[in-house]
């Protein structure tokens, strides 16, 4: 099979994540017999710092013309002046818009090896870990209208919300066919006693949960649900949500599992073609002093080949492969505990490529 893949590999430690990645899909290509083309793509930073913005169109239309993408992480120090239309994270937000991906997917995944990096009790940590947030990406307040103004001789500055109905439905059936796929269990997480959007949002996926009759569903304000992440992450399967509360929880999901940089992510929207980035930030601190973890990027990969182009067992061999790294005691820096191997962002791909095989 032949595919074309975009590849943004980002700022800070980015590119060292996303080279991992690389190193294993060519891996991937010797074992099953598949031609990757890597089509190389530059947003955020480094197209700032390359064009003056954070995605030109011909970058933009680049990634249109590839059969999905991989990302590292944008953004840093450097570019934090800037004006709010030329910052980095404005390039992810035109990038997401461009794709038309509306649905973006975070599994909050413990993994075995690494239970005793959560830091949640061992009592909540033995229940299990294992749901996903379905964040709904191109709407709400991130792409509402943005003013600030003088009023009354001060300075108030108001941002605007908005949703509709197609918006919301489109979201909701994904998530009501992820939970089909998996526990049969969807959550709406909302703030419906205080915002008419989020009123909205339980109008709409009340009306179409009859058409998923094995799906459990049940509707939580946001304020909760965060304290019962913490305090019994067992009870969720597929959480569902707007764009600015799946922002701020799936980071919150993403740190009871022990660490940010296991976790990958998919953003998808109508037909297979997808974005595929870990959900840590570029990191710019540590940047070139190999260190940073390169697991959710490969996973990331992964997840970019069961989704958007149907190569399960070519999935499953980076996973296990993962898997078995860890199981031999291979750490990064963010996951070490006393008795492990500690190695660096390159010596983990090396491990992860070593353990791979048909």
């Amino acid at each position: 099979m032949e595919k074309k893949i975009g590849v943004i590999r980002g700022d800070g430690s980015s590119p060292e994540i996303v080279l991992e990645a690389l190193r294993v899909l060519q891996k991937i290509e010797s074992l099953f017999s598949h031609h990757f083309t890597f089509e190389e793509i530059a947003m955020g930073g480094a197209a700032i710092d390359k064009y003056g913005e954070p995605l030109p169109q011909h970058e933009l239309d680049n990634c249109l013309a590839c059969d999905s993408v991989l990302l590292g992480a944008i953004g840093g120090p450097k570019w934090e002046g800037l004006p709010g239309e030329k910052r980095p994270e404005k390039g992810l937000l035109k990038l997401r818009s461009g794709m038309k991906l509306y649905s973006n997917n975070r599994p909050a995944t413990l993994w075995p090896q690494l239970a005793d990096a959560s830091p949640l009790k061992k009592e909540i940590v033995d229940k299990g870990i294992d749901f996903v947030v379905v964040r709904e990406l191109i709407g709400g307040v991130y792409f509402g209208e943005h003013k600030t103004f003088i009023e009354d001789q001060e300075e108030k500055a108001v941002d605007t919300m908005p949703y509709s109905w197609h918006e919301i439905e489109r979201i909701g059936r994904i998530g009501f066919e992820m939970a089909q796929k998996r526990r049969k269990k969807l959550c709406l997480v909302d703030k419906a006693n205080v915002l008419d959007t989020s009123r909205l949002w339980r109008k709409v996926l009340q009306s179409i949960k009859e058409d998923y009759p094995d799906v459990e569903y049940s509707e939580m304000f946001v304020d909760n649900c965060a304290m019962q992440i913490c305090k019994d992450p067992s009870q969720f399967d597929v959480i569902v949500t707007e764009n600015m509360f799946g922002d701020i929880l799936s980071d919150e999901a993403s740190q009871i599992t022990g660490s940010i940089g296991m976790i990958p992510s998919s953003s998808l929207g109508e037909g297979t073609r997808g974005l595929y980035e870990p959900i840590h930030g570029s990191a710019p601190d540590i940047a070139g002093m190999d260190i940073v973890n390169p697991i959710a990027c490969i996973l990331s990969a992964a997840m970019m080949l069961r989704y958007s182009f149907d190569m399960e067992k070519e999935a499953l061999c980076i996973e296990q492969a993962v898997h078995r790294v860890l199981d031999a005691g291979y750490r990064t820096q963010d996951i070490y505990t006393e008795g492990m191997k500690k190695v660096g962002t390159k010596a983990m791909g090396d491990a992860i490529l070593e353990a791979m095989h048909v």
